[in-house]
């Protein structure tokens, strides 16, 4: 340490006249003394992958690909899957005696090769009877037949097999699990997370690990996870369908009910670009709308106003949502019926342009209450009301069932 301090450039120097150094001159024993010659290394060797193995592991290349957002290779993948099922059906039956082409060819099934190749290797009669639960119990659940699935499944340990087969089976025992246990479902879905680290398997199962925490209400670990997808995969081609899902969970989660969880949110979602963040806010904003969580719908659209420019239709978006959750708060029915009427109707999509129609009727009908109880209470005395009763009651009617229409409208464009 003290010669490199003193002499900085010492090092670099040592390691580039090192090579020039004879090996004999390095090596001397001493003057007159014999040296053995050297052995030549032989290389290691190196068994070349069987078709089924290599087929495996070019799909889980292009998929990782896919996991960082190449829409090439979400294109390519079907021809891929298709050449690669082509192939295998060609190879000899023989090649299915062996364990490692079975554990291959259901790796690829599970990694969205189908049912066809599983039914060739039953027809075919070669594979093991060690082997066969796993491709009945992969062809179970490919076609569908979830309780035979989870029967045959649920036996093998995805520790006891390779690390991708053990990944895919783990994300398929998860999806099995999902409906009748949860909790194993999430601890299948974090096994497959550790077995396939940076893949589209991990990616697949932190995508569908927090939605099963919403569905259980682990908001903790929910918003843990969620920030995770947000920073490491969302470039991935499945994003867009996460944001979708991600926003309708976020209102059923109810953040309006605990002014805290507000904040959260917001923190969550700082954790992306702004173009991102301002198109989640707007995904909330509809979702609070359509399942009549109004706080929340108010609250991301103000956010999406925001990170929007004031004239492009991001804004026009939140401020209709914004409108439309305010149209029936206190205070708030003058400015947001002028901000539906003044909506630039050319920028928005077919739903939008439902709920700005629904939102318009509505607001036709709230505007027709109070005049109907004008009326109502010139022909009825004030002492002859009961004051528990409502003093129109048929005209109150009408505007409910013109929120419930109003409601199913919204629900259909949502879908």
């Amino acid at each position: 340490m003290r010669l490199r301090a003193r002499f900085p450039g010492l090092a670099p120097l040592i390691l580039a006249v090192l090579p020039l150094v004879p090996a004999s001159a390095a090596d001397s024993k001493g003057e007159g003394e014999a040296k053995a010659p050297t052995a030549a290394i032989e290389p290691l060797p190196i068994a070349a992958y069987s078709v089924p193995i290599e087929l495996v592991r070019t799909l889980q290349l292009l998929q990782d690909r896919i996991a960082l957002g190449s829409t090439q290779a979400f294109i390519g993948q079907r021809a891929l899957v298709q050449h690669a099922e082509e192939r295998m059906l060609a190879l000899q039956p023989e090649t299915w005696a062996e364990q490692k082409n079975v554990r291959a060819a259901v790796t690829f099934a599970l990694s969205g090769g189908g049912p066809g190749l599983m039914r060739h290797l039953v027809a075919s009669g070669k594979a093991g009877d060690a082997e066969t639960p796993l491709i009945l119990g992969t062809l179970a659940y490919l076609e569908g037949r979830e309780k035979e699935a989870r029967t045959l499944l649920s036996k093998i340990d995805p520790n006891a097999v390779p690390v991708g087969l053990g990944a895919q089976l783990a994300l398929a025992q998860a999806a099995l699990a999902a409906s009748v246990d949860p909790a194993q479902s999430v601890r299948l879905l974090d096994l497959a997370r550790l077995l396939a680290p940076g893949t589209l398997v991990e990616e697949g199962a932190l995508r569908r690990e927090i939605f099963v925490l919403a569905q259980t209400g682990d908001l903790k670990r929910f918003e843990a996870l969620a920030i995770q997808y947000l920073r490491r995969f969302r470039h991935s081609v499945y994003a867009g369908n996460f944001r979708q899902r991600f926003a309708a969970a976020l209102t059923r989660l109810d953040f309006a009910s605990d002014g805290a969880r507000f904040a959260k949110l917001q923190a969550m979602l700082d954790e992306i670009e702004p173009e991102g963040r301002r198109d989640i806010y707007l995904l909330v904003a509809r979702a609070g709308l359509d399942q009549g969580k109004t706080s929340t719908a108010v609250f991301a659209a103000e956010r999406s106003i925001t990170l929007a420019d004031p004239a492009s239709p991001f804004a026009v978006r939140a401020r209709l949502y914004r409108a439309a959750a305010l149209l029936a708060a206190e205070g708030h029915f003058d400015h947001s019926i002028e901000t539906l009427r003044t909506t630039d109707r050319r920028v928005l999509a077919d739903a939008d342009l439902v709920l700005l129609d629904a939102a318009l009727a509505m607001a036709a009908e709230i505007r027709s209450v109070p005049a109907a109880k004008a009326e109502a209470t010139t022909t009825v005395p004030d002492s002859a009301t009961p004051k528990r009763a409502l003093p129109m009651p048929a005209s109150i009617a009408r505007a409910q069932g013109m929120i419930d229409r109003v409601d199913a409208m919204m629900n259909r464009s949502s879908r």
